[in-house]
Protein backbone atom coordinates (compact mmCIF):
# COMPACT_ATOMS: atom_id res chain seq x y z
CA UNK A 1 0.00 0.00 0.00
CA UNK A 2 1.58 3.64 -1.02
CA UNK A 3 2.17 6.11 2.09
CA UNK A 4 2.86 8.56 -0.42
CA UNK A 5 0.87 11.84 0.44
CA UNK A 6 -1.91 12.50 -1.31
CA UNK A 7 -1.75 15.52 -3.56
CA UNK A 8 -3.92 18.79 -3.22
CA UNK A 9 -4.94 21.06 -5.46
CA UNK A 10 -3.36 24.81 -5.65
CA UNK A 11 -6.46 27.03 -5.53
CA UNK A 12 -6.47 30.59 -6.25
CA UNK A 13 -5.64 33.01 -3.11
CA UNK A 14 -7.94 35.49 -4.63
CA UNK A 15 -10.65 33.72 -3.06
CA UNK A 16 -9.86 34.50 0.70
CA UNK A 17 -11.43 38.57 -0.91
CA UNK A 18 -14.38 36.64 -1.64
CA UNK A 19 -15.03 35.27 1.73
CA UNK A 20 -14.52 39.10 2.97
CA UNK A 21 -16.75 40.08 0.69
CA UNK A 22 -19.48 37.82 2.04
CA UNK A 23 -19.25 38.45 5.60
CA UNK A 24 -19.82 42.14 4.96
CA UNK A 25 -22.56 41.26 3.23
CA UNK A 26 -23.43 39.44 5.79
CA UNK A 27 -23.41 41.48 8.90
CA UNK A 28 -25.13 43.99 6.65
CA UNK A 29 -27.90 41.50 6.15
CA UNK A 30 -28.48 40.63 9.63
CA UNK A 31 -28.96 43.96 10.55
CA UNK A 32 -30.62 45.42 8.43
CA UNK A 33 -33.73 45.71 9.93
CA UNK A 34 -32.49 47.87 12.68
CA UNK A 35 -31.06 49.98 10.16
CA UNK A 36 -34.62 50.82 8.88
CA UNK A 37 -34.20 48.45 5.88
CA UNK A 38 -36.96 46.39 4.22
CA UNK A 39 -35.69 42.69 3.79
CA UNK A 40 -36.36 41.31 0.40
CA UNK A 41 -35.78 37.21 0.04
CA UNK A 42 -35.27 36.40 -3.81
CA UNK A 43 -34.81 33.21 -5.68
CA UNK A 44 -33.78 32.48 -9.23
CA UNK A 45 -31.70 34.78 -10.78
CA UNK A 46 -29.13 37.59 -9.73
CA UNK A 47 -31.50 40.59 -9.41
CA UNK A 48 -29.75 42.26 -6.10
CA UNK A 49 -29.58 45.60 -8.08
CA UNK A 50 -33.00 46.25 -8.14
CA UNK A 51 -33.50 46.10 -4.51
CA UNK A 52 -30.17 47.74 -4.02
CA UNK A 53 -30.97 50.90 -5.86
CA UNK A 54 -33.89 51.30 -3.58
CA UNK A 55 -31.50 50.72 -0.51
CA UNK A 56 -33.07 47.37 0.33
CA UNK A 57 -32.00 44.00 1.72
CA UNK A 58 -31.83 41.12 -0.20
CA UNK A 59 -31.26 37.37 0.73
CA UNK A 60 -31.09 35.09 -2.31
CA UNK A 61 -32.08 31.79 -1.37
CA UNK A 62 -29.50 29.53 -3.26
CA UNK A 63 -26.97 31.31 -2.13
CA UNK A 64 -27.63 31.77 1.04
CA UNK A 65 -28.39 28.00 1.38
CA UNK A 66 -24.64 27.26 -0.41
CA UNK A 67 -23.59 29.42 2.16
CA UNK A 68 -25.28 27.51 4.77
CA UNK A 69 -23.81 24.49 3.67
CA UNK A 70 -20.29 25.79 2.84
CA UNK A 71 -20.23 26.58 6.28
CA UNK A 72 -21.29 22.63 7.17
CA UNK A 73 -24.66 24.13 8.93
CA UNK A 74 -27.08 22.69 6.89
CA UNK A 75 -28.33 19.64 8.65
CA UNK A 76 -30.00 20.71 11.11
CA UNK A 77 -32.57 23.03 9.12
CA UNK A 78 -33.00 20.41 6.75
CA UNK A 79 -33.84 17.96 9.21
CA UNK A 80 -36.13 20.61 10.87
CA UNK A 81 -37.86 21.03 7.36
CA UNK A 82 -38.26 17.41 6.90
CA UNK A 83 -40.11 17.24 10.44
CA UNK A 84 -42.73 19.66 9.23
CA UNK A 85 -43.61 17.28 5.74
CA UNK A 86 -40.92 19.22 3.39
CA UNK A 87 -39.26 15.59 1.83
CA UNK A 88 -36.10 15.11 1.25
CA UNK A 89 -36.71 14.75 -2.30
CA UNK A 90 -36.94 18.30 -2.97
CA UNK A 91 -34.74 20.69 -3.99
CA UNK A 92 -31.94 21.19 -1.08
CA UNK A 93 -31.62 24.85 -1.57
CA UNK A 94 -35.31 25.04 -0.60
CA UNK A 95 -35.54 22.61 1.71
CA UNK A 96 -32.24 24.34 3.84
CA UNK A 97 -33.44 27.35 3.34
CA UNK A 98 -37.11 26.88 4.84
CA UNK A 99 -35.68 24.88 8.01
CA UNK A 100 -34.15 28.18 8.45
CA UNK A 101 -37.34 30.47 8.06
CA UNK A 102 -38.47 28.02 10.11
CA UNK A 103 -36.16 28.82 13.20
CA UNK A 104 -37.15 32.16 12.67
CA UNK A 105 -40.75 31.97 12.64
CA UNK A 106 -40.92 29.64 15.25
CA UNK A 107 -37.66 29.03 17.13
CA UNK A 108 -35.01 26.80 17.37
CA UNK A 109 -35.58 22.98 18.72
CA UNK A 110 -33.85 22.65 21.63
CA UNK A 111 -32.63 19.15 19.45
CA UNK A 112 -31.26 20.86 16.90
CA UNK A 113 -28.60 23.55 17.61
CA UNK A 114 -28.36 25.79 14.60
CA UNK A 115 -25.10 27.04 13.60
CA UNK A 116 -25.07 31.13 13.29
CA UNK A 117 -26.07 31.94 9.55
CA UNK A 118 -28.60 29.16 9.76
CA UNK A 119 -29.79 30.81 12.79
CA UNK A 120 -29.87 34.12 11.99
CA UNK A 121 -32.05 35.01 8.40
CA UNK A 122 -34.14 37.86 9.08
CA UNK A 123 -37.93 37.29 8.40
CA UNK A 124 -39.04 38.90 5.14
CA UNK A 125 -40.82 41.61 4.38
CA UNK A 126 -41.53 40.89 0.62
CA UNK A 127 -40.45 38.49 -2.04
CA UNK A 128 -39.00 38.43 -5.37
CA UNK A 129 -38.75 35.76 -7.57
CA UNK A 130 -36.97 35.12 -11.03
CA UNK A 131 -36.72 31.63 -12.17
CA UNK A 132 -35.27 30.16 -15.29
CA UNK A 133 -35.92 27.02 -16.48
CA UNK A 134 -37.07 25.63 -12.97
CA UNK A 135 -40.84 24.70 -11.43
CA UNK A 136 -39.34 24.76 -7.72
CA UNK A 137 -38.49 28.20 -7.81
CA UNK A 138 -42.50 29.80 -7.54
CA UNK A 139 -43.39 26.56 -5.34
CA UNK A 140 -40.54 27.05 -2.70
CA UNK A 141 -41.17 31.00 -2.82
CA UNK A 142 -44.90 30.15 -2.08
CA UNK A 143 -44.16 27.50 0.55
CA UNK A 144 -41.72 30.68 2.42
CA UNK A 145 -45.23 33.19 1.63
CA UNK A 146 -47.45 30.16 3.61
CA UNK A 147 -45.47 30.34 6.66
CA UNK A 148 -45.80 34.07 7.27
CA UNK A 149 -49.51 33.60 6.94
CA UNK A 150 -49.97 34.65 3.16
CA UNK A 151 -49.10 37.80 4.55
CA UNK A 152 -45.65 38.90 2.68
CA UNK A 153 -46.20 40.78 -0.73
CA UNK A 154 -44.89 38.42 -3.56
CA UNK A 155 -43.57 39.30 -7.00
CA UNK A 156 -43.05 36.17 -9.71
CA UNK A 157 -40.68 37.40 -12.53
CA UNK A 158 -41.20 35.02 -15.37
CA UNK A 159 -38.29 33.91 -17.31
CA UNK A 160 -39.96 32.06 -20.55
CA UNK A 161 -37.79 29.23 -21.29
CA UNK A 162 -35.66 29.94 -24.90
CA UNK A 163 -36.61 26.44 -26.68
CA UNK A 164 -34.53 27.31 -29.80
CA UNK A 165 -37.81 27.36 -32.16
CA UNK A 166 -37.54 28.00 -35.93
CA UNK A 167 -34.00 28.76 -35.88
CA UNK A 168 -34.00 30.59 -33.15
CA UNK A 169 -30.36 30.42 -31.50
CA UNK A 170 -28.18 32.32 -29.17
CA UNK A 171 -28.92 35.93 -28.74
CA UNK A 172 -30.40 35.23 -31.92
CA UNK A 173 -33.87 34.91 -33.65
CA UNK A 174 -37.41 36.00 -33.47
CA UNK A 175 -38.07 33.45 -30.24
CA UNK A 176 -34.83 35.64 -28.42
CA UNK A 177 -36.13 39.00 -29.15
CA UNK A 178 -39.82 38.39 -28.18
CA UNK A 179 -38.77 36.73 -24.83
CA UNK A 180 -36.21 39.64 -24.04
CA UNK A 181 -39.14 42.39 -24.49
CA UNK A 182 -41.52 40.37 -22.37
CA UNK A 183 -38.85 40.02 -19.38
CA UNK A 184 -38.29 44.03 -19.84
CA UNK A 185 -41.72 44.65 -19.42
CA UNK A 186 -41.52 42.48 -16.16
CA UNK A 187 -38.55 44.14 -15.00
CA UNK A 188 -40.84 47.43 -15.24
CA UNK A 189 -43.59 46.18 -13.45
CA UNK A 190 -41.15 45.35 -11.05
CA UNK A 191 -39.62 48.59 -10.43
CA UNK A 192 -43.28 50.17 -10.22
CA UNK A 193 -44.21 47.59 -7.47
CA UNK A 194 -40.78 48.62 -5.37
CA UNK A 195 -41.69 51.98 -5.15
CA UNK A 196 -44.99 51.06 -4.12
CA UNK A 197 -43.38 48.93 -1.57
CA UNK A 198 -41.02 51.73 -0.62
CA UNK A 199 -43.18 54.46 -0.69
CA UNK A 200 -40.81 55.98 -2.60
CA UNK A 201 -39.88 57.15 -6.59
CA UNK A 202 -37.39 54.84 -8.17
CA UNK A 203 -33.73 55.39 -7.66
CA UNK A 204 -33.00 54.88 -11.62
CA UNK A 205 -29.69 57.25 -11.48
CA UNK A 206 -28.45 54.38 -8.51
CA UNK A 207 -29.81 51.13 -10.78
CA UNK A 208 -27.56 52.29 -13.39
CA UNK A 209 -24.55 53.22 -11.54
CA UNK A 210 -24.77 49.70 -10.17
CA UNK A 211 -25.48 47.68 -13.72
CA UNK A 212 -22.24 50.20 -14.78
CA UNK A 213 -20.29 48.01 -11.57
CA UNK A 214 -22.33 44.82 -12.39
CA UNK A 215 -20.70 44.72 -16.23
CA UNK A 216 -17.31 45.59 -15.10
CA UNK A 217 -17.32 42.65 -12.67
CA UNK A 218 -18.97 40.41 -14.97
CA UNK A 219 -16.46 41.20 -17.81
CA UNK A 220 -13.50 40.53 -15.69
CA UNK A 221 -15.00 37.50 -14.43
CA UNK A 222 -15.18 36.16 -18.71
CA UNK A 223 -11.71 37.56 -19.24
CA UNK A 224 -10.46 35.34 -16.07
CA UNK A 225 -11.98 32.36 -17.12
CA UNK A 226 -11.36 32.25 -21.05
CA UNK A 227 -7.56 33.36 -19.75
CA UNK A 228 -7.23 30.35 -17.70
CA UNK A 229 -9.49 28.09 -19.60
CA UNK A 230 -7.45 28.53 -22.64
CA UNK A 231 -4.12 27.43 -20.72
CA UNK A 232 -2.77 24.08 -21.00
CA UNK A 233 -1.71 23.43 -17.80
CA UNK A 234 -4.66 25.51 -16.26
CA UNK A 235 -3.92 28.10 -13.66
CA UNK A 236 -7.18 27.72 -12.39
CA UNK A 237 -10.17 25.52 -11.97
CA UNK A 238 -13.76 25.46 -11.62
CA UNK A 239 -13.34 24.55 -8.00
CA UNK A 240 -11.94 28.12 -8.36
CA UNK A 241 -14.65 29.77 -10.47
CA UNK A 242 -17.25 28.28 -8.33
CA UNK A 243 -15.81 30.50 -5.42
CA UNK A 244 -16.12 33.27 -7.88
CA UNK A 245 -19.87 33.41 -8.21
CA UNK A 246 -20.65 34.73 -5.14
CA UNK A 247 -20.03 38.18 -6.11
CA UNK A 248 -21.88 37.75 -9.97
CA UNK A 249 -24.79 36.08 -7.98
CA UNK A 250 -26.20 37.96 -4.41
CA UNK A 251 -23.40 40.09 -4.22
CA UNK A 252 -23.89 41.81 -7.66
CA UNK A 253 -22.56 44.89 -7.15
CA UNK A 254 -21.71 44.81 -3.91
CA UNK A 255 -18.71 47.18 -2.83
CA UNK A 256 -15.62 45.40 -3.35
CA UNK A 257 -16.77 43.28 -6.09
CA UNK A 258 -14.79 45.02 -9.14
CA UNK A 259 -10.85 44.97 -6.88
CA UNK A 260 -12.43 41.40 -6.18
CA UNK A 261 -12.87 40.24 -9.67
CA UNK A 262 -9.40 42.42 -10.73
CA UNK A 263 -7.21 40.86 -8.48
CA UNK A 264 -8.31 37.40 -9.53
CA UNK A 265 -7.76 38.21 -13.18
CA UNK A 266 -4.30 39.60 -12.24
CA UNK A 267 -3.68 36.46 -10.52
CA UNK A 268 -4.20 34.29 -12.89
CA UNK A 269 -2.23 36.34 -15.23
CA UNK A 270 0.88 35.95 -12.93
CA UNK A 271 0.28 31.86 -12.34
CA UNK A 272 0.68 31.82 -16.57
CA UNK A 273 3.71 34.06 -16.51
CA UNK A 274 5.27 31.82 -13.27
CA UNK A 275 4.04 28.60 -14.93
CA UNK A 276 1.87 28.03 -11.66
CA UNK A 277 -1.11 25.36 -12.09
CA UNK A 278 -4.33 24.79 -10.57
CA UNK A 279 -3.60 20.78 -10.08
CA UNK A 280 0.23 20.54 -9.51
CA UNK A 281 0.83 17.37 -12.34
CA UNK A 282 -1.90 17.97 -14.68
CA UNK A 283 -2.56 15.17 -16.88
CA UNK A 284 -6.48 15.10 -17.72
CA UNK A 285 -8.54 18.34 -18.67
CA UNK A 286 -12.17 17.89 -17.55
CA UNK A 287 -15.61 19.54 -18.20
CA UNK A 288 -18.01 19.40 -15.05
CA UNK A 289 -21.78 19.02 -15.83
CA UNK A 290 -24.03 20.08 -13.40
CA UNK A 291 -24.03 22.01 -10.00
CA UNK A 292 -21.02 21.20 -7.31
CA UNK A 293 -21.74 19.91 -4.22
CA UNK A 294 -21.14 23.30 -2.07
CA UNK A 295 -20.30 21.41 1.24
CA UNK A 296 -17.27 19.30 -0.23
CA UNK A 297 -16.18 21.94 -2.93
CA UNK A 298 -12.82 22.13 -1.02
CA UNK A 299 -12.59 18.65 -0.98
CA UNK A 300 -13.90 17.23 -4.22
CA UNK A 301 -10.73 20.10 -5.95
CA UNK A 302 -8.36 17.79 -4.15
CA UNK A 303 -10.06 14.72 -5.13
CA UNK A 304 -9.46 15.30 -8.46
CA UNK A 305 -5.97 16.90 -8.18
CA UNK A 306 -4.98 13.78 -6.43
CA UNK A 307 -5.64 12.19 -9.83
CA UNK A 308 -3.44 14.59 -11.56
CA UNK A 309 -7.18 15.97 -12.97
CA UNK A 310 -8.40 19.35 -13.72
CA UNK A 311 -11.79 20.58 -13.65
CA UNK A 312 -11.32 23.26 -16.24
CA UNK A 313 -14.82 24.54 -16.99
CA UNK A 314 -18.09 23.75 -16.17
CA UNK A 315 -21.92 24.80 -17.68
CA UNK A 316 -22.70 26.39 -13.97
CA UNK A 317 -19.63 28.49 -13.78
CA UNK A 318 -19.14 29.64 -17.68
CA UNK A 319 -22.92 29.97 -19.01
CA UNK A 320 -24.32 32.20 -16.11
CA UNK A 321 -24.26 34.85 -14.09
CA UNK A 322 -23.58 38.06 -16.54
CA UNK A 323 -21.78 35.68 -19.26
CA UNK A 324 -23.15 38.16 -21.21
CA UNK A 325 -21.63 41.42 -19.52
CA UNK A 326 -21.03 43.50 -23.04
CA UNK A 327 -25.19 43.71 -23.83
CA UNK A 328 -25.52 45.64 -20.60
CA UNK A 329 -25.62 49.81 -21.44
CA UNK A 330 -25.24 50.86 -17.95
CA UNK A 331 -27.68 53.91 -18.77
CA UNK A 332 -30.57 51.94 -20.33
CA UNK A 333 -29.83 48.26 -18.70
CA UNK A 334 -33.05 46.65 -18.75
CA UNK A 335 -32.41 44.96 -21.69
CA UNK A 336 -29.48 44.02 -21.19
CA UNK A 337 -30.45 41.64 -17.82
CA UNK A 338 -33.54 40.29 -19.85
CA UNK A 339 -30.78 39.17 -22.03
CA UNK A 340 -28.13 37.63 -19.45
CA UNK A 341 -31.28 35.80 -17.62
CA UNK A 342 -32.74 34.61 -20.57
CA UNK A 343 -29.86 33.22 -21.76
CA UNK A 344 -28.44 31.25 -18.85
CA UNK A 345 -27.40 27.98 -18.60
CA UNK A 346 -30.59 26.62 -17.17
CA UNK A 347 -32.88 28.42 -19.53
CA UNK A 348 -31.42 27.07 -23.11
CA UNK A 349 -32.84 23.76 -25.19
CA UNK A 350 -31.02 21.53 -25.53
CA UNK A 351 -29.66 22.29 -29.02
CA UNK A 352 -28.19 25.84 -27.97
CA UNK A 353 -26.87 24.26 -24.69
CA UNK A 354 -24.98 20.97 -26.78
CA UNK A 355 -23.55 23.65 -29.42
CA UNK A 356 -22.29 25.90 -26.13
CA UNK A 357 -20.53 23.28 -24.67
CA UNK A 358 -19.18 21.99 -27.31
CA UNK A 359 -17.57 25.42 -28.16
CA UNK A 360 -15.95 25.55 -24.73
CA UNK A 361 -14.83 21.51 -24.82
CA UNK A 362 -13.32 22.92 -28.09
CA UNK A 363 -11.51 26.20 -26.70
CA UNK A 364 -10.64 24.42 -23.69
CA UNK A 365 -9.06 21.05 -24.96
CA UNK A 366 -11.43 19.03 -22.62
CA UNK A 367 -10.44 15.22 -22.52
CA UNK A 368 -13.63 14.06 -20.47
CA UNK A 369 -16.79 15.41 -18.99
CA UNK A 370 -17.81 14.46 -15.24
CA UNK A 371 -22.01 14.18 -14.98
CA UNK A 372 -22.74 15.36 -12.10
CA UNK A 373 -26.47 14.66 -11.09
CA UNK A 374 -27.83 16.79 -8.53
CA UNK A 375 -30.40 14.61 -6.70
CA UNK A 376 -32.58 17.01 -5.70
CA UNK A 377 -32.25 19.25 -9.07
CA UNK A 378 -34.20 17.75 -11.60
CA UNK A 379 -34.18 20.52 -14.04
CA UNK A 380 -30.13 20.64 -14.14
CA UNK A 381 -29.92 16.60 -14.72
CA UNK A 382 -32.56 16.47 -17.58
CA UNK A 383 -30.38 15.91 -20.09
CA UNK A 384 -27.51 14.74 -18.65
CA UNK A 385 -26.91 11.54 -20.74
CA UNK A 386 -28.31 13.30 -24.00
CA UNK A 387 -25.20 15.83 -23.68
CA UNK A 388 -22.89 13.02 -22.76
CA UNK A 389 -23.54 10.72 -26.08
CA UNK A 390 -23.46 13.79 -28.21
CA UNK A 391 -20.53 14.64 -27.10
CA UNK A 392 -19.15 11.31 -27.78
CA UNK A 393 -20.59 11.10 -31.31
CA UNK A 394 -19.20 14.05 -32.60
CA UNK A 395 -16.28 15.13 -30.49
CA UNK A 396 -14.82 11.61 -29.21
CA UNK A 397 -15.16 13.18 -24.97
CA UNK A 398 -16.22 9.84 -22.96
CA UNK A 399 -17.98 10.70 -20.05
CA UNK A 400 -18.74 9.32 -16.34
CA UNK A 401 -21.74 10.47 -13.98
CA UNK A 402 -21.86 10.04 -10.31
CA UNK A 403 -25.11 11.26 -7.78
CA UNK A 404 -24.47 13.60 -5.15
CA UNK A 405 -26.29 17.44 -4.16
CA UNK A 406 -26.16 20.98 -4.26
CA UNK A 407 -25.92 21.51 0.06
CA UNK A 408 -27.33 17.52 1.65
CA UNK A 409 -24.19 15.50 1.27
CA UNK A 410 -26.37 12.28 2.39
CA UNK A 411 -26.82 11.79 -1.37
CA UNK A 412 -23.16 11.61 -1.74
CA UNK A 413 -21.43 7.93 -1.44
CA UNK A 414 -17.59 8.84 -2.05
CA UNK A 415 -16.72 5.12 -2.92
CA UNK A 416 -19.16 5.23 -5.83
CA UNK A 417 -17.33 8.34 -7.12
CA UNK A 418 -13.76 7.30 -6.89
CA UNK A 419 -14.86 4.57 -8.90
CA UNK A 420 -16.53 6.55 -11.80
CA UNK A 421 -13.41 8.81 -11.42
CA UNK A 422 -10.99 5.84 -12.21
CA UNK A 423 -12.93 4.38 -14.81
CA UNK A 424 -13.37 7.77 -16.34
CA UNK A 425 -9.43 8.05 -16.15
CA UNK A 426 -8.45 4.76 -17.08
CA UNK A 427 -10.39 5.26 -20.71
CA UNK A 428 -8.84 8.32 -21.41
CA UNK A 429 -5.43 6.91 -20.29
CA UNK A 430 -6.36 4.11 -23.11
CA UNK A 431 -6.96 6.85 -25.48
CA UNK A 432 -4.23 8.91 -24.80
CA UNK A 433 -1.74 5.57 -25.68
CA UNK A 434 -3.29 4.39 -28.55
CA UNK A 435 -2.69 8.34 -30.07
Amino acid sequence: MSTAEPKKANRVKSGKLVNKLVNEYWEDLIHAKEAGKLVVYTTGLPIGPFMAAQDMAWIHGEGYGARVAARHEEKEPQIYAERRGYNREICSYARTQLGCVMFAERGIPEDLPAGPIAAQIPPPDAIVTCYPGCSSGPQWDWSIERLWGKKIPWFNVVIPYHMGRNGSGYMSGQEFQDEVAYIVRQFKDLIRWLEELSGRPYNWDKFCELMAVTKKVGKLRMEAMELAGKTVPSPASFFDWSQFIAPVNYLTAWPGTIECMQAVKEEVQERIANGVTAVPNEKYRLFWEGIMNWNKLGWMANKFANYDACVVAGRYTHMAFWQEPDVIDPEDPLEGIAINHLECQLNLGYPITIERMKKLCREYAIDGVILHGARTCRSFARSHYLMAEELMRTMGIPSTMFEGDMVDESFYIDELVNTRIEALLETLEAKKSRN
